[in-house]
């Protein structure tokens, strides 16, 4: 009998040993691992750059709490700032916690308490960023939530129109919906939430949590769409592993985030920081990035081709190494079939497949993936 709770439906893998693209388990099988932590090892498993720094920081100290003042925090903010809309950086350990903040400071500087947040959407489990998830399964079973938030269809200008007045202090959005299927905003109604938020006097804030930190070929999802959110959130990927999360916001937010209004004893702890400040020098760079779009680009132009001759492929969808696969009602077998022939994958929604590869990912790699894609749906085909 195991000692943890049950919250996870876990793969029956048992994990040994990973580096770059690569997981491996206790049998000694070799994966392709288009899951990447769920978006966070965006580097791969154990870059050296990465593990050199987190290293050289275990040999120095490992932790003092905001108590004191740390430079590697000011040089990681620095550049979170340089390649954002933001100015100002609160570290802290996750991307519940980065939503977390995001939602007590829109609060606090508004002095309003309502927030609009989108069907479907996912930004956390403590109360407050679970109420801002769009999805009634995550809610089930935990009793009465936070007051005062609205959900909307995403994509949908009329509605969000209709409910916007001066009463509200933030609007939070993905500018790509991860956990609910993959679903891009339209340029267009990214726009529009800008908009009502600066004729209303609320805050954009955007959930970059799984988006943000390279994953679709820029700094930030948002920058695809040419918006300038007042508060933007990042974890996942931010950190390779190391437990960290990040909220970016404008500097004139400043004053409502004073000393003792917001804490937290581990977060910006040194560990974290080093390998942010690796992970960042390492994505945040030109050529990476059009490296990323160059080969997610191909990728995906490859899998549409591909995956044209299955009459239950409904769609591929995503941006950069962020793509989603809708199979109808296939996706369990489909993500089982790949999973035997060492490709790991995920799924978003009930049904859509979640490719998430590092995007260190080489072409022969992703040659590969679609190789066993290829033979996967293949094999599922023939048994419908």
């Amino acid at each position: 009998m195991s000692s943890l709770f049950p919250t996870y439906q876990r793969f029956d893998i048992h994990v040994k040993a990973g580096k770059g693209t690569q997981l491996i388990d206790e049998k000694g099988k070799t994966y392709l691992d288009f899951i990447a932590g769920i978006a966070v090892c965006n580097v791969g498993h154990r870059h050296p750059e990465v593990q050199k720094a987190i290293e050289e920081q275990l040999n120095q100290v490992w932790h003092v709490s905001n108590l004191f003042h740390q430079s590697i925090q000011e040089e990681v903010a620095t550049t979170l700032a340089n390649h954002s809309s933001g100015d100002a950086v609160f570290f802290c350990n996750s991307g519940a916690e980065a939503n977390e903040a995001a939602i007590k400071l829109a609060r606090k500087h508004t002095k309003k308490h309502k927030i609009i947040t989108f069907t479907k959407s996912f930004h956390g489990r403590t109360f407050a960023t679970m109420t801002a998830t769009g999805q009634a399964k995550i809610h089930d079973g935990f009793g009465p939530l936070v007051n005062e938030f609205v959900y909307l269809p995403y994509n949908d200008e009329e509605a969000l129109k209709n409910e916007m007045d001066d009463t509200v202090a933030a609007i939070m959005v993905e500018v790509i919906q991860g956990e609910g299927g993959v679903v891009l905003g339209t340029e267009s109604f990214l726009k529009t939430i800008q908009q009502l938020c600066e004729t209303y006097e609320a805050l954009f804030i955007v959930d970059e949590v799984q988006t943000g930190i390279g994953r679709t070929g820029k700094p930030f999802a948002y920058q695809h769409f040419h918006l300038s959110p007042d508060i933007i959130t990042a974890a996942k990927g931010l950190g390779s592993g190391m437990p960290i999360g990040a909220m970016i916001g404008k500097s004139y937010l400043k004053e409502a985030f004073g000393p003792g209004s917001h804490g937290t004893t581990f977060g910006g702890n040194p560990i974290a920081l080093a390998s942010a400040k690796a992970t960042l020098n390492i994505i945040f760079n030109d050529s990476f990035l059009v490296e990323v779009l160059e080969k997610s680009n191909e990728f995906k132009q490859k899998l549409s081709e591909m995956l044209k001759a299955y009459s239950f492929v409904t769609d591929i969808r995503g941006k950069g190494f962020m793509i989603g696969i809708e199979c109808d009602d296939h996706q369990a077998a489909l993500l089982e079939a790949m999973r035997s022939k060492g490709l790991l994958a995920l799924g978003a929604g009930p049904h859509v497949i979640r490719l998430l590869p590092p995007l260190t990912v080489t072409k022969e790699e992703l040659n590969q993936a679609l190789q066993i894609i290829e033979e996967s749906f293949s094999e599922t085909k023939i048994t419908l």
